[in-house]
């Protein structure tokens, strides 16, 4: 499911700003002092769904439609809907899978390119309605949506904007078709946690190209779902940049963008304008100090890590013996949720409406070792010293909302712990409070090796989380270095632990 995005953002709310004010996004004035540009960065925070969004960590994609049924991963829109007939679905295993495995919320591709409809719309015949399965009278996506509310898990849908079934695609009146759709969706099923979009825009049917109005579809779902999180072609979630589960070691929250109207927004507090994010949303380095000094504005706008459990995004009967192993899948969480995004892992439902049993044990066995590596962070019981801290405590009390911080204009730091006894140890989790902000800029860690203090890690951002494997190392006493912030640092959770696989 390879994309072509084009990033497009909204902003959630802006008005008069001062530096202490928190909002998801600031202005820039022109020639405004690099101080008070890193100021206003520190105190940008998300909004209350890009809060929750973060905090899922594990989210899961439902690639399921006809594609599943003939093989291909993108289909051409031509496809009979009768060949659609998973006839042992059972959307309440999908769920309770992903959810054994620690997932917390869920995206069934509801419409893939092909335009073929998962349910029953009154757009088009080209939906399950037009199927064999259930003779006609079935509905994959409130059949999931039933399943997500009786395990208790969040529901998001993908809606593909580009359809290369629909005879309108390249009209004003496809934007209508759309729309029609996306409301089917928002006002069908219940609660909407996530709408996703991607930007893969080719041609329909009759050769045409479509002119997305993504301000108009999401005016629309702030109004009808206005706690659902907009990702990748949205204001609220952005694409990482590939689809290895692989993320930037320096992954920056708060990124610059060049708003068409910075005037209004500060003076007017209007809300979900559009912005066109500054630079290379894909590069290596999109928040340092060197990007944002020279943007117009600058906004919270976090990463998302996806990739397939498989090689392909639809299930393909001899990819069974190619599903990622446990190790792999472990790898992947260090380098996504590990390296502050979220990770999006596609499961991808196989012919006979099931995930396949190959997907399900991998997933429980990497459920059972990500327990068995973090199920004990050998900090707690620490004893835990800061000459300029205040709430070191918080640092391993294992709840989030609570958390450390230096004296106000402090930027650097060291939390020295003392362990009951030594330990082996070979991962370090941090994690900021990010409801205050993004602020640290460079981190490291140390061990006391008689008499002396040996570094053993180090990094740039943490963010929500950040996860470092490294070389084992026995200790007592190790020491938390933060080396740059912005503005005063706040820790919310540091641990250790041993990951022997």
């Amino acid at each position: 499911m390879k994309k072509q995005i084009l990033l497009i953002a909204c902003l959630a709310s802006a008005g008069h700003f001062t530096i202490a004010q928190k909002s998801n996004f600031v202005s820039i004035s022109q020639d405004e002092p690099e101080e008070s540009i890193i100021q206003k960065a520190a105190n940008i925070v998300p909004t209350s769904r890009q809060l929750r969004w973060q905090q899922l960590e594990l989210t899961a994609f439902f690639h399921f439609g006809v594609n599943t049924f003939t093989g291909r991963e993108w289909g051409d829109g031509k496809e009979d809907p009768a060949i659609f007939n998973p006839a042992k679905l059972n959307a309440e295993q999908w769920i309770k899978t992903v959810k054994d495995a620690g997932f917390r919320q869920i995206i069934i591709t509801a419409k893939h390119h092909d335009g073929f409809c998962l349910w029953p719309t009154k757009t088009t015949d080209h939906s399950v309605k037009s199927s064999r399965w259930k003779n006609g009278n079935g509905d994959v996506v409130k059949e999931v949506a039933d399943a997500c509310k009786k395990l208790n898990i969040g529901f998001g849908v993908y809606l593909s904007p580009w359809d290369r079934n629909a005879a309108t695609y390249g009209s004003d009146v496809y934007n209508d078709f759309f729309e029609q759709q996306l409301t089917e969706l928002l006002t069908w099923y219940g609660k909407v946690d996530e709408v996703w979009f991607d930007g893969a825009n080719g041609e329909g049917p009759n050769g045409k190209k479509q002119v997305y109005d993504f301000d108009r579809w999401y005016t629309l779902i702030r109004k009808l779902q206005p706690q659902a999180v907009i990702a990748i072609m949205g204001p609220d979630v952005r694409w990482v940049g590939t689809e290895t589960g692989k993320g930037r070691a320096m992954e920056w929250s708060v990124v610059p963008a060049n708003n068409l109207d910075q005037g209004s927004i500060a003076a007017g507090s209007q809300k979900d304008l559009t912005f066109k994010p500054q630079g290379d949303m894909r590069g290596s380095d999109l928040g340092s100090r060197e990007k944002i000094i020279h943007a117009k504005g600058l906004v919270w706008y976090p990463a998302e890590t996806d990739v397939s459990i498989r090689p392909g995004w639809f299930y393909h009967a001899d990819q069974d013996s190619k599903v990622k192993t446990p190790k792999t899948l472990n790898d992947i969480y260090y380098t996504s949720v590990g390296m502050n995004s979220v990770l999006l892992l596609n499961i991808p439902p196989d012919k006979d409406g099931l995930i396949n049993a190959a997907d399900v044990k991998n997933l429980q066995d990497w459920a059972a070792m990500r327990k068995q590596i973090f199920g004990t962070n050998l900090l707690t019981g620490a004893a835990i010293t800061c000459s300029n801290g205040t709430g070191t405590k918080n640092i391993t009390d294992g709840r989030y909302n609570t958390w450390f911080t230096t004296r106000e204009r402090d930027t650097t730091t060291t939390v020295l712990f003392t362990l009951k006894k030594p330990a082996t140890f070979n991962v370090l989790s941090l994690q900021e409070n990010i409801s205050v902000g993004q602020r640290v800029e460079k981190f490291s860690a140390w061990y006391e090796n008689a008499g002396s203090w040996e570094k053993f890690t180090e990094g740039t951002t943490i963010g929500y989380k950040r996860l470092l494997k490294f070389a084992p190392v026995t200790a007592q006493k190790i020491k938390i270095e933060i080396e740059s912030s912005r503005l005063n640092p706040t820790l919310a959770e540091a641990g250790l632990f041993y990951d022997g696989n």
